[in-house]
């Protein structure tokens, strides 16, 4: 055996099965950036892009992206999501991308946080790239967790 919980004891693919857990509040964090000109990162700040205001967009988006996880990775559990959060705000070179998900469940968020921020993150490309094609996605992810039996964790 692996110690992979998706890979079962003869090295199969398979869902974990929870239904053995307690449901406890949980709760990740995840961040990405797009890295963009200057003239481009003012262009999405301003709010004048083509396609409209592209950081609350991105910002839907993520959201969006959270809510269908489990159908865009394959072993993800279908979750009821109590709070998703993203936030795209300016940093240096581009725009950086967080997103806060929790639940009370029987299995974590993390991968809903990670696909919110990396739809997100896809979704300020796609608004922008007529402007600027190179832009690159960059350093998305897990910036903490809590709860469930592995308790919390945090990035070093």
């Amino acid at each position: 055996m692996s110690g992979l919980t998706h890979i079962d004891e003869t090295g199969r693919a398979n869902m974990v099965d929870v239904s053995a857990k307690p449901a406890t509040a949980r709760e990740a964090i995840a961040q990405g950036f797009v890295r963009m000109a200057p003239e481009t990162l003012a262009l999405a700040l301003s709010g004048d892009a083509r396609k409209g205001d592209v950081r609350a967009t991105a910002e839907i988006a993520g959201v969006m992206a959270a809510k269908r996880t489990s159908e865009l990775i394959p072993l993800c559990h279908p979750l009821m999501l109590s709070k998703v959060e993203v936030r795209v705000s300016e940093a240096e070179g581009g725009l950086a991308v967080t997103a806060r998900v929790r639940t009370t469940g029987q299995t974590g968020v993390e991968m809903e946080a990670l696909t919110a921020v990396s739809v997100a993150c896809l979704t300020l490309y796609d608004m922008l790239k007529a402007a600027e094609k190179g832009m690159v996605i960059e350093a998305v992810r897990l910036i903490s967790k809590s709860g469930g039996a592995s308790g919390d964790w945090s990035a070093p």
